[in-house]
């Protein structure tokens, strides 16, 4: 009797134990699932509003928003980052050209992508309709300068990592969704059971959304238990669950009590075993020095246990530390470009006030008049163009570049700029001619960056020459001893009096209000620096001004470095 009664506390105590630490870790797993949960939730409204996602969605070429989107991909370790139309339909893909591409797929019936078109951010998990391989989706719309919106941008996350390291752990975890679908689970064979019986309600809405595709969902071999305890696949575990994760979903974690048992059956041998000694003198002293043993065994066990705890815990929070310094990082390299947002602001007010008020007088006119005239709506459409023609510039300082260099052909990136700033071109009916050696000139850098600075220059170039009545613009590429350079030519007013110091200042114009803001030398100046080379300006000998960029090429530095 005292023995079984022993017995039953201390496996109480013991028991007591094991949940405690099953709480920890429970905690760590669900710390997990959250950070894998946000860790790119930010990533989609970031991308809806790229100008080259937005472009793709008003009918650009899909082709270079393909690249982009599977660099992004590779680099942050997403299983897919895709466009889709208004409809639904997929235009645009980080897998595009691959096997199961998504690219021509229609979407609209995903719950995320219905969440993002009514304007809400959309998150949903499922199984891919295109794939077969489950993933959790995020998705944002992408809107015009208008306000509208032309589509929607969505990413896919490989949540499999986590159900590989439960089952490396040797740990028993599943994770479920509201309607009590698993969804990740350590143990296969858990995965797309339902823990209790789908109402009419869920069992539509999951075949609507095709979330789990060709899955019978059959019920889990479980039964939740009084207390902390709940049996599966017959066995009786301990049981804890975190239900405040997003979505109504639930982690459950399942720990074994043989440990206890195993302790507890100690205790109460050790029992007897005294008792017997207090009849037998002769072994009073071995008894002692049993028991001090065990007492420092006990003590030993419970120094290292704190000792592990605390251990834990440091490395928590030096990890926690770490994420915070990259963080921290990631806000101070945009630091300086919110800076000169917030300088923007003051500027883009007065410069908007003007036309905002001809588009109220003009809209006033045209619904006296019952409707809007032929004369009053290419008004109204060149004061939108106006304005969207001096915010257009305030889009590079949002942007965070943590993409490491690599070797570019200037050659390559210049044609990329001329292709883009081809309807400038025939706007403006110029005639560009570009001299190009036969050889790369290769340069180590960003390239999307370069072609911020060409494009920039291009564009100068053709807004010099709105006043000439001969329209010729020069590309030169070429390479110096250490450098590659190339040069941008026009033939319109010249720099005049402005020295380049001055055309770099943030804010300095020499065009008319409305045609810009005077920042695209501002940023390639900057770029440039970053790419440690330089740039220059000059008005040529038969008029206009000549922009030269060098840039140190990509040997010349792989040799500064191994020095």
């Amino acid at each position: 009797m005292v023995t079984t009664s022993l017995f039953w506390m201390s496996l109480s105590y013991f028991q007591s134990e094991e949940r405690t630490k099953a709480q920890g870790r429970l905690s760590l797993f669900r710390s997990t699932v959250l950070s894998e949960l946000e860790r790119f939730s930010h990533l989609t409204y970031v991308l809806a509003r790229d100008p080259f996602v937005i472009e793709t969605a008003q009918g650009a070429g899909t082709a270079r928003l393909n690249r982009r989107f599977a660099a992004f991909a590779r680099q942050s370790g997403l299983d897919a980052i895709y466009l889709m139309r208004r409809d639904g339909v997929t235009i645009a893909a980080s897998n595009s050209g691959q096997p199961g591409s998504f690219v021509g797929q229609d979407y609209s019936f995903r719950p995320y992508f219905l969440d993002a078109i009514a304007g809400r951010q959309g998150r949903f998990y499922g199984i891919g309709a295109t794939t077969g391989l489950p993933g959790y989706f995020i998705a944002d719309s992408v809107r015009d300068s208008a306000g509208e919106v032309i589509g929607v941008v969505a990413i896919k996350l490989d949540l499999s990592k986590l159900e590989a390291s439960w089952s490396e752990a040797g740990e028993q975890v599943f994770l479920a969704n509201r309607a009590g679908v698993v969804l990740l689970s350590s143990t296969p064979q858990w995965r797309y059971r339902a823990l209790r019986a789908l109402s009419p309600e869920q069992e539509q809405a999951i075949r609507k959304s095709r979330q789990f595709p060709g899955q019978p969902l059959d019920p889990l071999d479980w039964t939740p238990l009084e207390g902390a305890w709940a049996q599966i696949g017959g066995v009786p575990r301990i049981h804890l669950t975190a239900n405040d994760l997003p979505h109504g979903w639930e982690l459950h974690y399942f720990a074994s009590d043989d440990r206890a048992v195993t302790r507890s059956l100690l205790v109460s041998a050790v029992v007897p075993i005294l008792a017997a000694l207090v009849f037998i003198f002769s072994q009073l002293r071995r008894t002692n020095r049993i028991g001090a043993a065990l007492q420092r065994s006990v003590a030993e066990e419970a120094q290292l246990r704190q000792a592990n705890e605390r251990l834990a815990i440091e490395i928590e929070e030096r990890k926690l530390t770490e994420r915070q310094l990259k963080r921290t990082q990631g806000e101070l390299e945009r630091a300086s470009r919110l800076a000169a947002l917030g300088q923007l602001a003051a500027s883009v007010t007065h410069e908007l006030g003007q036309p905002l008020a001809a588009i109220r007088n003009h809209l006033a006119a045209a619904e006296m008049n019952n409707g809007i005239s032929q004369k009053v709506a290419p008004r109204i459409s060149a004061l939108v163009d106006r304005m969207e023609g001096i915010t257009r510039q305030l889009k590079f300082f949002a942007r965070t570049d943590n993409e490491g260099f690599r070797e570019v052909d200037l050659r390559q990136a210049m044609q990329a700029a001329l292709e883009l700033v081809e309807p400038n071109i025939r706007q403006v009916e110029a005639e560009v001619t570009l001299e190009a050696p036969d050889y790369p000139v290769v340069v180590r850098g960003d390239q999307l960056r370069l072609e911020q600075v060409m494009t920039n220059l291009l564009r100068n170039a053709m807004d010099a020459l709105d006043d000439s009545s001969e329209r010729r613009i020069l590309v030169r590429i070429g390479m110096a001893e250490q450098t590659g350079w190339f040069e941008v030519r026009d033939s319109g007013h010249g720099l005049g009096n402005a020295a380049l110091s001055d055309l770099q200042e943030p804010f300095f114009t020499t065009r008319e209000s409305g045609r810009g803001m005077g920042l695209g030398l501002a940023i390639s100046g900057n770029i440039v620096k970053e790419h440690h080379g330089r740039i220059t300006a000059r008005n040529a000998d038969a008029g206009g001004a000549v922009f030269r960029v060098e840039i140190p090429l990509a040997h010349t530095e792989e040799e500064e470095a191994a020095e």
